[in-house]
């Protein structure tokens, strides 16, 4: 069964925080490459990282390309072929640990290839505020170099996720609807409030804007507090016929300047949550920054109920 029918027949699981995954192993992510790090120095510990995430239960597993762009490895000393190679690796690493679990368990899954937004790159937080402003031109100058190359290695799926800013996710599925009409796709948001994404644009105007787009398979919230996902789910079901991600943080906040999440003093229940979100309309679930593969466990859990 491909992707398409599988979440239409009962939905998917998504994994949850790469960065939390590779810091346990040890890799360094404070810094302006974040996640992408491990990309120059250590791609087993993210094949690890999606290995433990698929054996949890994940059947949606996320490339290690959402912070991984070329101004951003140019930068930190990389030339730009340097650059593709190691963006085009992370979609490779995360399709052998994939393939590598079909062989050991005969389940097959999927892998969704991220493209963050241009205010991941800035790596100031600007993807929970939506604070900058370009033309379209300047979006895809700097998109197109990542989302070429991760479509160039044939994921199932892209992800163009954590996005705060409506404009800038219009300027690439404009692009992708005439150059790769037939990439699955889902888009998802980064939240101001229940009624408005990041940079303020109400959901009222963003999700019918997002219907245009055949390809967009789904859409939806992620990396935002749990406490805002029912009624987001609710607001945008009543706005789109297409399917609902949703891949909440734990609800912690955070310091763009010490690059660190502050931790709220009690626990998300992930397991009686996705039983409310799918309910809701929800059927595309998962975990985003300071998740695991504990909480992907719990998700799995309800989906199993479910």
């Amino acid at each position: 069964m491909d992707l398409l029918s599988t979440m239409h027949n009962k939905g998917l699981i998504l994994d949850g925080a790469m960065s939390d995954e590779l810091e346990k192993q040890g890799v360094p992510t404070n810094n302006n490459l974040w996640t992408a790090t491990a990309l120059t120095n250590n791609l087993q510990a993210v094949y690890q990282a999606h290995w433990d995430y698929l054996q949890a239960g994940a059947q949606l597993i996320i490339t290690d390309t959402y912070q991984a762009n070329v101004p951003a490895f140019v930068e930190a000393g990389y030339t730009e072929q340097e650059a593709i190679n190691l963006i085009a690796n992370a979609v490779k690493i995360a399709k052998k640990a994939r393939d590598d679990y079909e062989s050991k368990t005969g389940k097959h899954n999927f892998v969704a290839g991220s493209i963050g937004s241009y205010g991941a790159y800035l790596a100031d937080g600007s993807e929970y505020r939506g604070d900058y402003q370009l033309t379209t031109n300047e979006y895809l100058d700097f998109h197109l170099p990542r989302l070429e190359t991760v479509i160039a290695q044939q994921p199932d799926c892209l992800a163009i996720e954590t996005q705060p800013k409506l404009t800038e996710v219009i300027a690439i599925l404009t692009w992708l609807a005439k150059h790769d009409p037939q990439m699955p796709v889902y888009v998802s948001f980064t939240l101001h409030d229940t009624t408005r994404i990041s940079d303020g644009t109400s959901l009222k105007k963003v999700i019918p804007a997002i219907n245009e787009f055949q390809q967009v398979f789904a859409v939806g919230i992620n990396c935002v507090k749990p406490v805002l996902v029912t009624p987001t789910i609710k607001t945008i079901h009543q706005l789109t016929n297409k399917d609902i991600v949703v891949y909440p943080n734990q609800g912690y906040s955070y310091d763009p300047f010490s690059k660190t999440w502050l931790k709220i003093p009690y626990i998300i229940d992930f397991y009686q949550s996705t039983k409310k979100w799918y309910k809701a309309g929800a059927h595309l679930i998962g975990g985003c920054c300071t998740t695991g593969p504990e909480q992907t466990r719990e998700i799995a859990r309800a989906f199993q109920e479910i």
